[in-house]
């Protein structure tokens, strides 16, 4: 073993002899043709050698033609950094070219639509270090932000750069990329780059220096090739190693345009002719060889990357206003809406809602910047786009305050004019109404489309004047919606699939926020077709989980920036933007809500509001304020439905049996709501024209049936108040029909109905009939003699036992449940599967007349809020 090792190395020393005598002798011939006359006149003469000096030193000056590695030791001193316009052709020393007649700078063409290539890629030290060289000597002298510098090393997996990674971590150098993906992924946004420096109306004079340290394969070498063949409007400087490629003899390379070439001879390179010019008749190059110059030293790299990456922070710095337009208001939602979100360097990324990009998801752990980059993005459309070209619903489900500052609060009247929703810890119930509003709102669209004979929301703007904004939605913590596999949980995942499928063609778009994917049991099975329809993923530190698998580029984003990518997350496509804090700019955004404020049309109605933390007042309702005497039929109102409108939730009073209220619950609040009830009937009644006997029964309910008594008595009304004898007494008058006619109605308000049992067990000594005999006859017929009963019960079995048993529970047809479990309530209903969890601040509103079972907020008398109990 040690006999083949000893050969082994000999065979290493001599390899490196023969190679250093190859070069000797290759410089040896040159030097022995260029003394023998009449040679080609392209050979070097001492006088073009000392011509060949002065010109390298007019030409390359500064960074782009001194001496690096003496720069960086202290033996010259340095020049100013960032002094070199390159978007035009510039001048770039490459080492050192050695004839017999002395020496003079190397200098090859770059930037400006000028390129270069090396037939050895960077696994070759001595190309390597010039690669780094080049991208040290470009950025030194680069104007500050005109130059943008992306690498890939496929060859050594990102080691070629290693010595750069200080102005990696400045900002200056952007993380090189070690696949062939991501290799693509940078031709991406060259060719993007491109497109925009050549047709975009904005002038973003910024070069593109992109450095790759082998040269790639395939379709995505001709894409290189383009690239080199764009031209200077283009603004990219393409330098690749390894070009050409080793390849089969019948296949060949494309070529390379506007591109010099280096051939590496060992230890020494020769440069090939530049593109459309010679240096030789026999186009073989210049002639003499060059010793490339070397890694430029740590302490030049450090401090270059100090000041540019100050220079870069500044320069990068974004504020809310420039999210803004100079005018509000002035685009079309036509084809779709478009906002600046961020910068990638000094470039502005804009993101769409449109045909491609139609729907997002985006994710970030706790903390990471979301709701900020969503207030970004709507207070961005908001200025952009008027309330006839976009309308906004908005959902939180988190414990926070997303969307509190599109809403009019005490403090400020203002609101977002585009905001037709806006929930602010919302509950599941209310995201579902709000998916079913919008649901309809596709559907009235879908006819629409059909009446004109067109399918995209497009066409029909442009046939119709009948304004049709584009709808966003966004969903913040989005899985709570989703959370466990119940009937509401089932019913969000239906209207979400069909709006994430049919909302592109109809102008709706969908933006899903939350910290995890994972663990949504409701979507087992529909994450595919689901997430497939959106295919904008905008990941912030922590939310890789929206992301492809194989894509963890957002685990190390710092604060303030996100990852972008149009492709469903996958690796290719990530494009890493920074955007301002809204919050961090609070005078600024107050300042345009105002403005907005101020230009919404005259009469323009506020958002519907769901605070779910916040009680609600009978006195405050809409419905309530607008109740007179001589309606057709007595409402009495309850609470707020959760719903998209917040509408008035009531029970229509009429001579149907059975139409009685009873409210069931432990909760002191069944009280409140009795008395909103109470007050909401009296108020469609003229005084003398009705009566109330209220019968308070249990201590808990005394203050507020005092509270009800008085505000009946001020309105005029006839007030009696009963005991538990004397109301078995009137139950038992009830059941009969009455002696005499009475034109008005008769309204029992009994507080704590169930305190009452005792009394209403007795049986009459005659009849052998008990009260609660007499109770179920009053409620079959009363209603028709115009007799309602309004009655708080504090259990759900005592209400049952009353009413005799599940036969007769349509006796009292409307019911509002406060804090009844849903496993009882739904037996009690015959609704097993009965999807209602009791909690603070909620009822349950069942009408069994007519099938309605809604979520609602429950009444509670003002300065009487809410607990965290019931």
């Amino acid at each position: 073993m040690s006999g083949l090792k000893a050969t082994f190395n000999r065979a290493v020393t001599a390899h490196r002899d023969a190679q250093a005598h190859l070069a000797a002798a290759r410089l040896a011939l040159d030097e022995a043709a260029m003394r023998q006359p009449g040679q080609d006149s392209a050979r070097i003469t001492a006088d073009t050698v000392h011509r060949l000096r002065a010109l390298g030193e007019v030409l390359a000056t500064g960074w782009l033609g001194g001496d690096s590695a003496a720069f960086g030791h202290g033996a010259a001193q340095p020049p100013p950094f960032g002094t070199e316009d390159l978007r035009g052709r510039v001048a770039v020393r490459l080492g050192v070219a050695g004839t017999v007649h002395g020496m003079f700078p190397a200098l090859v063409s770059l930037a400006g639509g000028a390129h270069l290539a090396l037939d050895a890629d960077a696994r070759n030290p001595r190309v390597a270090a010039l690669l780094r060289g080049l991208i040290v000597r470009l950025l030194a002298a680069a104007r500050p932000g005109r130059l943008r510098v992306l690498a890939a090393d496929t060859a050594a997996l990102g080691g070629t750069f290693v010595p750069l990674r200080p102005l990696i971590a400045a900002g200056v150098l952007a993380e090189p990329v070690t696949s062939e993906e991501d290799v693509s992924g940078l031709l991406d946004i060259a060719e993007e780059h491109a497109r925009v420096e050549q047709h975009d109306a904005r002038d973003i004079d910024e070069l593109l220096l992109l450095v790759l340290a082998s040269t790639p394969q395939g379709r995505d070498l001709t894409r290189l090739a383009a690239l080199t063949h764009a031209g200077a409007p283009a603004g990219v400087c393409v330098i690749v190693a390894g070009y050409p490629p080793p390849s089969p003899a019948s296949a060949t390379p494309p070529l390379l345009g506007n591109t010099s070439q280096i051939r590496m001879i060992g230890e020494y390179a020769q440069l090939g002719d530049p593109p459309g010019e010679s240096y030789s008749a026999d186009g073989s190059g210049l002639a003499a060889l060059v010793r490339l110059d070397g890694d430029p030293p740590p302490a030049l790299i450090a401090r270059l990357a100090a000041e540019l990456g100050d220079t870069v922070r500044r320069a990068s710095a974004l504020g809310f206003a420039d999210l803004l337009p100079e005018q509000p208001w002035t685009e079309s939602s036509v084809d779709g809406l478009r906002t600046m979100i961020g910068r990638d360097g000094r470039t502005p990324i804009e993101l769409a809602f449109d045909d491609v990009t139609p729907h997002w998801l985006v994710g970030g752990r706790t903390g990471s910047g979301k709701t900020v980059f969503l207030l970004d993005v709507l207070y961005g459309l908001a200025a952009r786009y008027s309330p006839d070209e976009l309308a906004l619903y908005l959902l939180d489900f988190k414990e926070g305050v997303s969307f509190a500052e599109f809403v009019p609060t005490g403090r400020d009247p203002s609101w977002i004019p585009h905001a037709r929703s806006v929930g602010i810890e919302s509950d599941r119930e209310y995201g579902v109404a709000v998916l079913r509003e919008l649901r309809r709102e596709l559907n009235r669209r879908a006819a629409a489309l059909k009446r004109h004979g067109v399918t995209k929301l497009a066409d029909l703007r442009r046939d119709s004047d009948t304004p049709t904004p584009r709808v966003v939605a966004v969903i913040d913590e989005f899985h709570v919606l989703f959370a466990g596999n119940d009937a509401v949980a089932r019913e969000a995942v239906t209207l979400l699939e069909e709006l994430a499928r049919k909302g592109r063609s109809y102008g709706i778009h969908l933006v899903l926020a939350s910290q995890s994917m994972s663990g949504i049991e409701a979507l087992y099975g529909k994450k595919d077709s689901i997430f497939g329809q959106f295919p904008l993923r905008v990941a912030l530190p922590g939310g890789s989980s929206i992301l492809d698998p194989l894509n963890d580029a957002a685990g190390g984003l710092p604060l303030g920036s996100a990852l972008i990518n149009p492709s469903a997350g996958l690796p290719r496509a990530n494009t890493v933007v920074r955007f301002p804090n809204a919050h961090a700019d609070g005078a600024q955004v107050a300042a345009l809500r105002h403005e907005l404020w101020q230009r919404r049309v005259p009469g323009a109605r506020p958002p519907a509001v769901f605070k779910g933390y916040e009680s609600t007042h009978v006195e405050d309702d809409p419905t309530y304020r607008g109740l007179v005497p001589g309606g057709r039929r007595p409402l009495a109102l309850v609470g707020r439905v959760v719903d998209v409108d917040l509408s008035s939730a009531y029970f229509p009073l009429d001579a149907t049996p059975g139409r009685h209220l009873a409210i069931v619950g432990t909760a002191p609040t069944g009280a409140d709501v009795l008395h909103a009830a109470t007050l909401s009937v009296s108020r469609q009644h003229e005084p003398g024209s009705v009566r109330f006997l209220l019968a308070p029964l249990v201590a808990t309910a005394d203050t507020v049936a005092d509270e009800t008594s008085a505000a009946l008595a001020a309105a005029g009304h006839q007030v009696t108040q009963l005991d538990a004898a004397a109301l078995r007494q009137q139950v038992g008058e009830y059941a009969k029909p009455p002696a005499e006619p009475w034109a008005g109605r008769t309204y029992l308000v009994v507080f704590g109905v169930d305190a009452a049992g005792a009394a209403l067990g007795l049986s009459d000594v005659n009849t052998f009939k008990s009260g609660l005999d007499d109770l179920r006859v009053m409620l079959r017929q009363g209603p028709g003699y115009g007799v309602h009963l309004l009655g708080w019960w504090r259990g759900l079995r005592r209400l049952a036992d009353d009413l005799g048993g599940a036969y007769n529970r349509d006796d009292i047809a409307c019911l509002v449940a406060l804090n009844v479990p849903g496993s009882e309530l739904g037996m009690y209903l015959g609704v097993p599967d009965l999807a209602y969890t009791p909690r603070a601040n909620r009822a349950l509103l069942v009408d069994r007349h007519d099938q309605r079972t809604r979520l609602i907020v429950p009444y509670v008398r003002p300065g009487h809020e809410l607990d965290e109990g019931y």
